[in-house]
């Protein structure tokens, strides 16, 4: 050791040479020799797509996330008596928000729904309103930047970087109008009560294009849930059409009944759930009512720093009941956009001719 005086204060300098290895690190156990190695793909050997995805689960960081909501979701899906007679099947529960109906997600959506590969659809108003005017005119692709001022004075709505041109809702106005005013006649002279799923059936049959979720939810009775489909251009469709036509209701007491007694009767629950607000929510306060679903993979951006329910993690989803102890929840922090086609691609379609 050397002492030095710099400004009368008495600085003691170490020779690193002296310090011994015992000295600089702690004390550590063997690392388990099943514990996985970070390791991932290696393109030398040519590109494989199912093989890049499998390498995902030993990448690290979000990548092996995704890996764990693949295992998940496979998981879910195997759970079916025509695959393995051992075993009931696994209810499966899908909920998402609107902007992925806006966007090209909505084509592995109505993918799942068209090959019945899950049982119930939970999501917003406009994850049901948007599948049915993409039906009516198209979606274009937009730019986050776009000014809103300049936007708006064309027509046009931006939803992050797609948009909907204002003609779309004038064409959905045009169309939905004549069913809800048939909806009322069935109402007043057949006794129908209505409920956000029934009519939301109902739209589905009457929009009659196999590029809509809503229409092979129709096709293949996959309920499909909206406990505030007021909350949109429905909404608004709503208004305009009781201000000449009073008296149109829509019983959400039948409703919530109908998703909880799905729920309570299912052998096994598993709850796919993109992106936060109601439909998550909903979906799993649902699965409460089971003392939590079996498998749950949860694909968002938010943050749980703020207590909102769309950050909310799993592990607080088990705290409440909506998850259950024993499960193994998967949250991938990612766009939904980018992760959700890629799930879809190593799960659902790889079991597509068992199911």
């Amino acid at each position: 050791m050397q002492v030095t005086f710099v400004n009368c204060t008495i600085i003691q300098s170490y020779n690193p040479l002296e310090i011994l290895p015992g000295d600089l690190y702690r004390d550590t156990e063997p690392i388990p020799e099943d514990t996985p190695k970070i390791q991932g793909y290696n393109f030398n050997q040519g590109v494989n797509h199912h093989a890049l995805m499998q390498s995902y689960l030993n990448t690290g960081l979000q990548a092996t996330k995704v890996g764990l909501a693949i295992q998940q979701i496979n998981t879910m899906v195997e759970e079916d008596p025509s695959t393995c007679p051992c075993l009931m099947s696994c209810t499966i529960f899908l909920s998402y928000t609107s902007n992925l109906i806006s966007s090209g997600v909505r084509e592995s959506i109505r993918y799942l729904a068209e090959h019945k590969m899950v049982d119930v659809l939970v999501t917003t108003a406009g994850g049901i309103e948007e599948d049915l005017i993409k039906c009516l005119g198209p979606v274009y692709l937009g730019d986050f930047t776009m000014p809103g001022k300049d936007l708006y004075k064309k027509g046009l709505n931006r939803n992050g970087n797609t948009l909907m041109p204002e003609e779309n809702y004038v064409k959905f106005h045009k169309w939905i109008m004549p069913i809800m005013k048939q909806m009322l006649l069935e109402q007043c002279t057949q006794g129908v009560n209505w409920t956000p799923s029934k009519m939301i059936q109902r739209l589905g049959k009457e929009i009659n294009n196999p590029e809509s979720v809503c229409f092979w939810a129709y096709k293949n009775n996959i309920p499909v849930f909206s406990p505030a489909l007021t909350d949109g251009a429905i909404g608004d469709m709503f208004y305009l059409f009781s201000a000449e036509n009073p008296g149109l209701i829509l019983d959400i007491v039948e409703d919530i009944s109908k998703l909880h007694n799905l729920v309570v009767s299912a052998n096994s629950t598993g709850m796919i759930i993109l992106g936060g607000g109601v439909a998550k929510h909903h979906t799993c306060n649902a699965n409460a009512w089971r003392n939590g679903a079996d498998y749950a993979v949860y694909v968002n951006t938010a943050q749980e720093f703020d207590g909102c329910d769309s950050g909310a993690s799993p592990d607080e989803a088990v705290s409440w009941g909506k998850i259950t102890a024993e499960a193994k929840p998967v949250k991938v922090c990612a766009d939904a956009s980018i992760v959700f086609p890629l799930l879809v691609a190593e799960t659902f379609a790889v079991h597509a001719n068992t199911r």
